[in-house]
Order: structure tokens, then sequence, then C-alpha cells
């Protein structure tokens, strides 16, 4: 990692801009229709933004490599993730203002809910609010 390049991923402007990633939407064909959960859904307002906005796909990394949400969204703000090895939870510290020094490790994770196997029901624990979360992190 390049630690010159954080402060360059903070800028401080009065531009707004709504970039929706739809990381993993379109989801894959299950059951006996073949239709994948987007396919099935009612989307209006997503069809609006696409009537309305500029719509794309791409390959954040090259053809048939899927990367994690860091890098790919690194790469979605122009970085090359295979230059810039930033961790998600690097990005995560950063975008609550958290001063990092050489010495720190930032681990970004969440919660989860296991069924009575012990096997992941949740992956997201029902959503645990972020007061719920400060406190169990403590």
């Amino acid at each position: 990692m390049k630690p010159e390049i954080l402060k360059e991923l903070i800028t401080t402007n009065d531009s707004k801009i709504i970039f929706l990633i739809m990381d993993g939407l379109g989801g894959l064909p299950m059951g006996k229709h073949a239709d994948t959960e987007l396919e099935t859904a009612s989307t209006p307002i997503l069809d609006q933004f696409a009537t309305e906005g500029i719509c794309g796909a791409l390959d954040p990394v090259s053809p048939g490599i899927t990367p994690g949400s860091g890098p790919g969204h690194l790469a979605l703000f122009g970085y090359d993730p295979l230059e810039f090895l930033i961790g998600r939870g690097v990005l995560s510290a950063l975008g609550v203002d958290f001063t990092l020094t050489g010495r720190d490790v930032a681990a970004r994770l969440n919660f989860c809910t296991l069924d009575k196997e012990g096997k992941v029901a949740d992956r997201r624990a029902g959503r645990i609010p972020t007061e719920t979360n400060q406190r169990l992190c403590e």
C-alpha cells in the first residue's frame, strides 16, 4: 500500500453527484422460471434512473475477475486496484475521519446471525443500528 495515496482519496468540495453502484444486484437465475430477483421485481424507480441517467457496465479490474468491494470501488473512482492495495477497513476508517498512523490496523466487519447448526442465517444480523454496533465493539 502507498500511504501517500490515502490523503489524495479525501477531497472536500461543493459538488454533488449520485453514483449508484448496484454491486451484485442482477443476481443469478433461480428456480423453474430462471428469472433473477431483479427480473422478477417491480422496479419503477430504477427504471426512472435508467431513463433519465447515464447507465453502464464495466469490468473494474479485468474481464473474468470479480474483485472485492474495496478494490472494485477504488477502480470505479479511477485508481488501479492492482497498484493501490487499500483494504475496506482503511477506506471505512477514512470515511469517518479516523486518523490512521503506521502503527494502526483498520478492520471492517459485519455481525451476522447463526442458525442452530452454526450456519450464517443473516449476514447482516438484522441490520443492527450503529449505536448498538458501537456498544458491542467497545
